[in-house]
């Protein structure tokens, strides 16, 4: 799931979020505001029952993907699109 909230200066935090038990150990997001790069923006334990990360993006058209344990990708059927690609993040 996705949450956006504007910041000043055209900036949004993007929070990504998962439920806490599905997939079963560690996710990061990866996309190309991090350059695909796992472990970078790991989702952390959260007290309501999710894992999730912020990030903090300029204005833009990004792509991502949920990056499990034992290399299983997932897309976020939430964002703004959802093709061959991945997801697809409008900021």
């Amino acid at each position: 799931m996705l949450k956006r909230t504007r910041l000043t200066g055209g900036k949004k935090r993007v929070t990504f979020s998962l439920a806490a038990e599905e997939p079963a150990g560690p996710v990061s997001v990866v996309g190309d505001f991090n350059d695909w790069e796992p472990g970078r923006h790991e989702l952390k334990s959260r007290r309501n029952g999710t894992r999730s990360v912020s990030v903090i993006l300029p204005a833009g058209e990004y792509r991502f993907r949920y990056l499990a344990t034992g290399g299983v990708w997932l897309d976020d059927d939430t964002a703004d699109k959802v093709d061959d690609e991945g997801s697809l993040l409008q900021v």
